[in-house]
């Protein structure tokens, strides 16, 4: 792995995690941290389905429309 990589996960750990919990806490306060958790799983889910319907697209664009094979040239 990147140095740069193992130093950041390294330098992680229950102390620092607890103080940007606190921090995110006092920035947001608890009742708007539910509401922007929901708008981040939202945003995720509406990627996938854009990743997802991008692959869909491609897979269909190989199909023919009639069903029979498709013509070797």
């Amino acid at each position: 792995m990147n140095l740069s990589v193992l130093l950041l996960l390294g330098g992680l750990g229950l102390p620092e995690i607890l103080l940007i919990v606190l921090v995110v806490l006092l920035l947001f306060g608890g009742k708007k941290i539910p509401e922007l958790m929901k708008g981040i799983g939202k945003g995720v889910r509406s990627f996938k389905d854009g990743v997802n319907g991008v692959e869909d697209k491609k897979e269909d664009d190989n199909k023919p429309s009639d069903g029979s094979t498709p013509a070797q040239s």
